[in-house]
């Protein structure tokens, strides 16, 4: 395992990179509303990032063929923006999107309600955002990686949610996806102590029922086994000295 600590430049580079992320993020929750295609979300995503400067991280990347990954319902990530996608009232969407900057990545998902949503849905995406919260109180130097993984789904499993085991969260930088994976379940081993420096992206995705994913015919949607829902909130954060620094979320 390789995981790099990044210097003083491009730590502010990611800086960067995420407050632009946040701004297109802010920009497309604005945006949810029933009626409107997951093709819609996706141009919007694209134009945003564009404008601000960046480049979509995940248009193209190994084949994934938008800008923005727009997950409904059971579908827990990847989702493929299409013109059909009509969403409903009621619905939940989990958006995942990255840019970079000046060679920087960031990464960033959140789920929205489209509409009024059920209880249960609701409940569902705030213990998933508040499950990322609960992590990175582990989150400082000092502490080992798995004790982060250990919180968030100690957390989510107190509501009786299954935490998704098929995928996982991952450091960045210049790259999109760089060592170490990060699980959002616990672990037999601690994992490798956390230093200032380190760039990751923690990305809890958390099903209503059961853990168990399958893949879709179009070998990126991943959706829950059961049909149940799912839901995904993730933010790239910088390892410091003391608290970590939350690089997608200001506020």
């Amino acid at each position: 395992m390789s995981v790099t600590i990044k210097t003083a430049r491009e730590i502010e580079l990611m800086r960067e990179s995420g407050r632009l992320l946040e701004k297109v993020h802010d920009e497309l929750g604005a945006f949810i509303k029933p009626g409107i295609s997951t093709l819609d979300i996706d141009r919007l995503g694209e134009k945003l990032i564009r404008s601000l400067g960046g480049i979509p991280n995940f248009l193209n990347y190994n084949g994934y063929p938008a800008s923005i990954c727009v997950s409904v319902n059971d579908e827990v990530v990847h989702g493929i923006p299409n013109k059909h996608r009509i969403l409903q009232e009621g619905d939940i969407v989990s958006l995942d999107a990255g840019l970079i900057y000046k060679g920087y990545h960031s990464d960033a998902a959140r789920t929205y309600g489209v509409g009024t949503i059920s209880p249960e849905a609701q409940k569902l995406i705030d213990v998933t955002k508040q499950s990322f919260f609960e992590g990175i109180k582990y989150a400082k130097a000092g502490n080992h990686l798995y004790d982060i993984s250990a919180a968030i789904g100690g957390y989510a499993q107190k509501f009786g949610y299954g935490v998704v085991r098929d995928l996982v969260g991952h450091g960045i930088g210049t790259h999109l996806h760089e060592d170490p994976q990060i699980p959002n379940f616990p672990q037999r081993r601690r994992g490798i102590r956390l230093v200032p420096g380190m760039t990751l992206a923690i990305e809890p995705m958390i099903n209503i029922g059961r853990a168990d994913v399958a893949w879709l015919d179009d070998d990126w949607t991943v959706v829950t086994q059961d049909g149940s829902l799912s839901a995904h909130y993730e933010n790239t954060i910088l390892i410091t000295d003391g608290e970590p620094e939350i690089l997608t979320l200001s506020k």
